[in-house]
């Protein structure tokens, strides 16, 4: 065994976000799924850590025993231990995952994807538990699930509430081609169309410019590939300072308006351009540390196909506790947002602006503490219709937070 691997320190957590993927397999790994990682320290310098499903890790390289001794097993649920201290003993018998030499090419991976089976049924107990948000699903709850053959030789299942299956990783693109359709009742067809509909909808992925971590992400990414291997640590910083300008954006105060078109707007919402935004509150201060999210699928579960203020749920119940210890650690919070809608339904851009700004607001004051908050109306890019440049994935709203949003304070891009 190399120095290195023999330095590696194994590590589970669950996934703070959906975007880091398995080292083993090459799929996502879903936000508040359960994940493994062996970090070490890498020939540039600095740690890096490769992060696996609990299924595809490398136990014949990274011995996991005594599994008691991970980082992080004291903070994981108790049936998530008893997958580990599983998952230890089908190593001791020989049966560990597939190591660095075994592990199956590109087109094997590609082909192992297209395996996947995505079902759907009523489930039979109240013991699983969603691999996207980590709570229980309900004894007859509506419930999908993604099944592939397991590197050890087994079929797996992932199960998942409706509103936390990862369509980005296992794409839904006929609801009646489901695997179980055909016995689930007639009214929750109508949740599973959703699915369909969240894929097309607006907002659903968080914008990675927007997280506060991305130079940190941006440079453990680059051990994962031969050609970046090269560059060192300040290559990587003074690239992501790079970004730190942008396109001017041009900004007025005799710009800013009270109705968005003609909706009106809460006296604490104004209008530029396509973009309404919230007003300052009191402990809302400018920072060199910016902690941004998306709204809809990142923060808050929503549906596209229902409106209204209260139309909506945390994605985690821990967020509020997490967006408090940022707001004290010296960040200031941003949500950035599209809503199409507020443009799109002309007849009905009342109800659309009530719905979004209502939603917000009710989230502010769930979470207890201030936010900034931008929400992009404009439309995508489509016949006669031309890009906004504040919708995202453009970087448009962060630009103008950070041009005319913070005070004249240079955002830190290291933190």
């Amino acid at each position: 065994m190399s120095t290195s691997q023999a330095a590696a320190t194994v590590s589970v957590e669950y996934a703070k976000s959906g975007r880091s993927t398995c080292k083993g397999c090459s799929a996502a790994i879903a936000s508040g799924a359960l994940r493994l990682g062996a970090s070490a320290r890498d020939p540039r310098g600095f740690d890096s850590t490769k992060w696996y499903h609990v299924a595809c890790f490398p136990a014949s390289s990274h011995p996991l025993g005594p599994i008691e001794g991970i980082t992080g097993f004291d903070a994981i649920k108790d049936d998530d231990r008893e997958e580990l201290r599983q998952l230890e003993k089908n190593c001791k018998r020989g049966n560990a995952a597939v190591g660095p030499l075994d592990e199956p090419s590109p087109k094997k991976v590609r082909r192992v994807a297209e395996k996947t089976i995505v079902s759907v049924e009523y489930a039979k107990s109240g013991r699983s538990t969603c691999k996207g948000c980590s709570e229980n699903i309900a004894k007859g709850a509506l419930r999908l699930g993604a099944s592939a053959h397991d590197p050890r030789g087994f079929d797996s299942t992932k199960w998942y509430h409706v509103a936390c299956f990862p369509t980005s990783s296992y794409p839904v693109s006929c609801v009646e081609n489901l695997k179980g359709i055909d016995s689930i009742k007639t009214e929750d067809h109508e949740k599973l169309r959703e699915l369909e509909e969240k894929q097309k909808g607006d907002g659903n992925v968080a914008d990675q410019l927007n997280e506060p971590n991305q130079n940190k992400e941006m440079v453990d990414n680059m051990g994962d590939s031969k050609e970046d291997g090269e560059k060192s640590l300040e290559e990587a910083k003074l690239s992501a300072r790079n970004k730190e300008t942008g396109p001017l954006v041009s900004f007025s105060a005799s710009d800013v308006k009270d109705k968005y078109k003609d909706a009106t707007l809460p006296a604490h919402w104004k209008v530029f351009d396509t973009v309404i935004f919230r007003e300052k509150e009191d402990g809302l201060h400018a920072s060199a540390k910016i902690a941004a999210f998306d709204f809809d699928g990142c923060l808050a579960k929503t549906s596209v196909r229902r409106s209204g203020a209260d139309e909506w749920s945390l994605m985690h119940k821990s967020i509020p506790v997490k967006l408090q210890k940022l707001y004290y650690d010296g960040y200031k919070l941003v949500i950035f947002t599209n809503e199409s809608n507020i443009e799109r339904w002309k007849n009905k851009r009342q109800v659309a602006v009530d719905s979004k700004v209502g939603r917000l607001d009710q989230f502010v004051e769930r979470v207890k503490v201030p936010i900034q908050v931008f929400i992009a109306c404009g439309l995508g890019k489509g016949k006669g219709t031309p890009d906004d440049q504040y919708r995202k994935p453009n970087p448009g709203m962060w630009w103008l937070m950070a041009q005319h949003f913070n005070s004249g304070i240079k955002i830190d891009m290291d933190q």
